[in-house]
C-alpha cells in the first residue's frame, strides 16, 4: 500500500463507483477511499456535518468530482469547495460523462485541477482512474499543511 490521504470520491453511478473502487483497489492507491452518492453529501463530508460529524477532521488528498449529480451538482461542489479558504487548495478532479464544452469551461473557470471524459471502456476506465490516483495522490505534492485539519 502507497501511504497517502484518503481519496473523496463524488459519484451517483453505482457501475461508476464500482469501477473507479475497482481500480484504486487493483492498484493499492489509497489508504481510505470514502464514497459518497450527490453533491450535498460531499459538502456534508467537507464541512464534517450530520453523518460525517465525528469523521477525522483532515482533508481528502484529492476530490473525484462528478458533475451530474442530485441534490447539489458538481458545479456547485466545485465553486463552494473554491470559495471557501479552508477548503480551496484541495486537489479537485472532475471525473464525468460530459462531453460539453460549457461544462469544462466552467470547471476550469471555478479552478478545477484536470477534467477527465470517463472512457466507456472498462479496461480505459480502470487505467484513467489509475493513473489519477497515482498523480494526485502519489506523484502530486501538495501545498504545506493542505492535508492537515481544516476546519
Amino acid at each position: 500500500m502507497i501511504e497517502f490521504g484518503r481519496i473523496l470520491v463524488v459519484e451517483d453511478d453505482p457501475r461508476d463507483v464500482e469501477l473507479t473502487l475497482t481500480a484504486l483497489d487493483e492498484y493499492k492507491l489509497a489508504n481510505e477511499v470514502v464514497v459518497v452518492r450527490d453533491g450535498q453529501e460531499a459538502l456534508d463530508y467537507l464541512y464534517c456535518r450530520k453523518q460525517f460529524a465525528s469523521r477525522p477532521v483532515e482533508s481528502p488528498a484529492v476530490i473525484l468530482l462528478d458533475l451530474k449529480l442530485p441534490k447539489v451538482n458538481g458545479l456547485e461542489v466545485l465553486q463552494q469547495i473554491r470559495s471557501d479558504e479552508r477548503l480551496k487548495m484541495i486537489p479537485v478532479v472532475v471525473l464525468t460523462s460530459s462531453h460539453e464544452e460549457r461544462d469544462m469551461v466552467t470547471s476550469y473557470k471555478l479552478g478545477v485541477n484536470a477534467y477527465v471524459v470517463k472512457p466507456v471502456d472498462f479496461h480505459e476506465f480502470v487505467n484513467a482512474v489509475k493513473e489519477l490516483g497515482m498523480f494526485w495522490a502519489v506523484i502530486n505534492q501538495p501545498p504545506p499543511g493542505s492535508a492537515k485539519k481544516v476546519l
